[in-house]
């Protein structure tokens, strides 16, 4: 049965833990441009940008209630499906290109266990660039009713920050929020070998709510 994330009103939305470096010196930069605007023509043209970009980063940093969806595997992330590709192993990776205007908050494809979360340094080319494999990122492990997980965090251009929510060890509810991505960037999941993915490339997704697997 599909169950809520969250006891809150479905539809209300909060902003991401992991944004208040970016977030309080823009708002705090658009408050005190106004403040000082209604006294100084000079500052009401600071204020302009300030203000956008403080909305921009509200919006940014937007992470919405969901209603989860039953189902395997399900999407940790908000974006488009890059790429669909069958693994040496069995399992199948699938690719999320996630854009600056998606929302940045990645959940748990599986309920269970986590088994490991693992820092790698590397580059910070666009998500979308074949080279992104070398990328920094973040490697998670999840133990499930179908064995092992994996799910990769991919840093982008823009997003130079991965902010995991959890440690290892940590027990999960499917489509729980797990870690935040600042900005653009990209997320792979690995279908165990025997599990179809039931996506195409090009194919939106939402996260906690698009299933991955073929029922």
């Amino acid at each position: 049965m599909p169950h809520s994330s969250s006891s809150a009103p479905r539809g209300r939305v909060r902003l991401a833990r992991g944004a208040s470096p970016w977030l309080l010196p823009t708002v705090a930069a658009a408050a005190v441009s106004l403040t000082r605007a209604r006294r100084s023509g000079r500052w009401a043209a600071v204020a302009v940008p300030t203000t956008a970009l403080a909305a921009g980063m509200l919006w940014f940093f937007r992470d919405p209630e969901r209603e989860i969806t039953s189902g395997r595997v399900i999407s940790p992330a908000d974006g488009v499906v890059q790429s669909i590709m069958p693994w040496k192993d069995g399992r199948t990776r699938v690719a999320i290109f996630m854009s600056p205007l998606n929302v940045h908050v990645n959940r748990a494809p599986l309920a269970g266990t986590v088994r490991s979360v693992e820092h790698i340094p590397g580059g910070y080319v666009p998500a979308f660039n074949k080279e992104s494999e070398n990328n920094e990122r973040v490697v998670w492990h999840f133990d499930t009713e179908v064995g092992d997980v994996e799910m990769v965090q991919i840093a982008g251009a823009v997003a130079r920050r991965i902010v995991p929510y959890i440690p290892q060890g940590s027990k999960v509810e499917q489509g729980e929020r797990i870690g935040l991505i600042r900005f653009g960037s990209r997320v792979d999941v690995y279908l165990p070998e025997g599990i179809e993915a039931d996506v195409e490339v090009g194919q939106p997704t939402q996260a906690g709510v698009t299933r991955l697997d073929r029922a």
